[in-house]
């Protein structure tokens, strides 16, 4: 029991980590997720172009390299271009950076489908109501659409916690770094170690499946329909 204790003790110094890093990834993925997904459907060709090219590179390449390019490469090549300023990132932000970029490209298609999905009789109701083009997304696309996005948004959060392990790699001191550390110079304690961060990552998630299961209940009330 006491090195159960001791365990948890050690894996609960990473949980805040966990937390903060989940959090601030998923506000900035969603942000993102909304500019890549209007910028998908936008009438300009460059941006459209633009939000294209950065979609299919972070959906088309792992998370993990994107990690050790952030980490690793983008300092070495700020210091090889003249007048930009070194970028010295601390392992936290690069795994923000890195999570939000690529949860930010995947939900981005969840935002673009949503808006896309609205039927063209609102579209139509808002023009003869002599709304521009900005009024009609804020007021009656963008409301409806965004209902539809919650159930996605939510299993979106949820890989996102899963992936905040990844992290570790770049040495983040969350839950899984903080316990393999202390898995090596406690070998004895292995399966102790491993069984109790299974348990930590599942307790984490449940406040997250029962959001998504509340936002698909939201969602499955409809939009306004034609």
């Amino acid at each position: 029991m006491s090195s159960s204790i001791e365990v948890l003790r050690v894996l609960m110094e990473g949980v805040k980590t966990t937390l903060s890093l989940l959090i601030i990834s998923a506000i900035f993925a969603y942000c993102i997720a909304l500019v890549a997904g209007l910028g998908r459907i936008a009438r300009v060709r460059v941006i459209r172009y633009v939000a294209n090219v950065y979609v299919e590179f972070f959906r088309g390449t792992s998370l993990v390299v994107q990690l050790f390019w952030i980490y690793y490469a983008l300092p070495v090549l700020s210091q090889m271009i003249p007048f930009i300023p070194t970028l010295n990132l601390s392992s936290f932000w690069a795994g923000v950076i890195a999570i939000s970029l690529n949860y930010g490209a995947y939900a981005s298609e969840t935002v673009r489908s949503s808006i896309l999905s609205v039927g063209k009789g609102q579209h139509e109701a808002a023009i003869a109501l002599n709304m521009t083009r900005f009024q009609r997304m804020r007021y009656v696309i963008l409301p409806q659409a965004i209902r539809m996005m919650l159930p996605d948004f939510g299993n979106n959060l949820i890989q996102m916690l899963k992936s905040t392990s990844l992290a570790s790699l770049i040495g983040l001191a969350d839950i899984t770094y903080v316990g393999m550390i202390f898995r090596n110079t406690h070998i004895d304690l292995g399966m102790t170690v491993f069984a109790m961060m299974l348990v930590l990552y599942f307790l984490l998630a449940i406040p997250l499946i029962w959001l998504t299961r509340w936002a698909e209940r939201v969602a499955s009330r409809g939009v306004v329909s034609e």
